[in-house]
């Protein structure tokens, strides 16, 4: 077997084979990523093609971010359930299998299914609570910077595709924008099945970090049916700490996800700016959000991650309530870029880090799925609202107004998130780890 091989070998160097596994996690996040990203860079191109308005577009897009959050409770089901590399090589083919057949489509029920459901589902399938599980399962030391780097993977999906996507869609056509994303969802289909295993113990090795003077032995947990993740929602109802979250990350996907991935090419193109110079300015915050997401990982390993998400999302909104009166040239976006793009997705660490203080390691994935599917939510009202007010006010800064304004508000609110010990989870609810 592969894996055995090549971890034995490793462990003979003094590496551990839960790099290779992250590492392979980062390629199925990157491409996940770079497929749910690469619509925005379509409004205009099948407006044209079809003569669909881009709020009609965008209902499509909306539903995929709705899909895509709702099913974070479940994918954690479904890694438990079926293991990482069947959860990870079903996802990527579903993604793929979505783009392939959205090149052919003529009518908008079919951009709907396609983008919409088949996209939304299969890059949930894995979303942020992939990173979370592997962080969890295969790191007792590092994890912070682990999260940062797993999470740092959707900027580089976007640093690495969505230039290429847009000058494809220039000299080739739409469809042809599509098929970078088809050919890397294969090759890291591949590559997870054959390299990825579910726990540490199925190589006979230790967690990184972790106590390696005792033999190890893959967790026994209780088995989880379908009522798990309501279950888990239900334990957690009254408790303000994941309010709190769960608001402030609805907030986070509706300033994030949903506004300006979506709509910062056609926001651009408003202004004058062309497509391709547009998507070197997304390129251009990716390459932040990467230094920007690594060094939160990092911070939140050292600091009270109440204060690093008080100033991501205040910093954030500052960076907003600018843009619309930005200079919309490549200089004059640079500079939101740089502000923008070092907090875009630095969110998450501190999050993560607060779900695990406050439901302990065991709870907290399939928890932080419930707050991520409020990221997605917020996403979906963004990718759908700032696409009517576009329609309607013929201008996005509405949109970009309200979510500097909601950044504010997120600000404030996740200094109440103060962690407590966590209570343990109760047997009946199975656990994910």
């Amino acid at each position: 077997m592969f894996s055995t091989r090549l971890a034995h070998r490793m462990g003979r160097h003094g590496l551990h084979y839960g790099w290779i596994v992250a590492a392979i996690t980062f390629l199925t996040a990157l491409s996940s990523s770079a497929a749910l990203g690469l619509p925005g860079a379509l409004l205009k191109p099948l407006s044209r093609e079809f003569g669909w308005s881009v709020d009609q577009i965008s209902t499509a897009l909306a539903v995929r971010f709705a899909l895509f959050g709702l099913m974070g409770p479940f994918s954690a089901l479904l890694m438990e359930r079926f293991g990482l590399r069947n959860v990870m090589v079903t996802a990527l083919a579903v993604i793929a299998a979505g783009l392939g057949l959205v090149r052919q489509m003529t009518d908008f029920w079919q951009l709907v299914l396609l983008l919409g459901v088949m996209l939304g589902i299969g890059s949930g399938m894995t979303a942020l609570v992939l990173n979370a599980v592997v962080a969890n399962r295969w790191f007792e030391q590092r994890r912070g910077l682990v999260m940062g780097l797993l999470t740092a993977s959707s900027a580089t999906g976007q640093l690495v595709f969505l230039p290429i996507g847009t000058w494809l869609i220039e000299h080739g056509g739409w469809r042809m924008a599509l098929l970078p994303v088809m050919a890397s969802c294969a090759l890291v289909a591949v590559l997870a099945l054959l390299f990825v295993r579910d726990h540490p113990q199925d190589l006979g090795l230790a967690p990184y970090g972790g106590d390696t003077t005792v033999t190890p032995a893959v967790p026994v947990r209780a088995p989880m049916s379908i009522r798990t993740p309501f279950t888990t929602l239900a334990g957690v109802r009254g408790d303000r700490v994941f309010w709190v979250l769960f608001g402030s990350f609805f907030i986070c996907g509706l300033s994030t996800n949903g506004l300006i991935q979506t709509h910062f090419i056609s926001l651009c193109g408003d202004a004058g700016l062309g497509a391709v110079p547009a998507a070197s300015v997304l390129a251009m915050m990716g390459t932040f959000d990467l230094v920007g997401t690594i060094l939160s990982g990092w911070l939140s390993d050292r600091y009270d991650s109440r204060y690093l998400l008080c100033w991501y999302y205040g910093v954030r909104g500052l960076s907003l309530a600018w843009l619309p009166s930005a200079d919309f040239t490549l200089t004059g976006l640079s500079l939101f870029a740089m502000f923008y793009g070092l907090d875009w997705i630095a969110t998450v660490p501190p999050t993560v880090r607060l779900a695990a203080q406050a439901w302990g390691k065991q709870r907290a994935p399939m928890v932080f799925g419930w707050v991520f599917a409020g990221h997605q939510l917020g996403a979906a009202v963004a990718a759908y609202g700032a696409g009517r007010i576009r329609t309607l006010t013929f201008s996005y800064a509405p949109a970009v107004y309200t979510a500097a304004a909601a950044c504010g508000v997120a600000a404030l609110i996740v200094l109440a998130g103060r962690h407590r010990v966590p209570a343990a989870a109760p047997a009946a609810e199975g656990a994910v780890n």
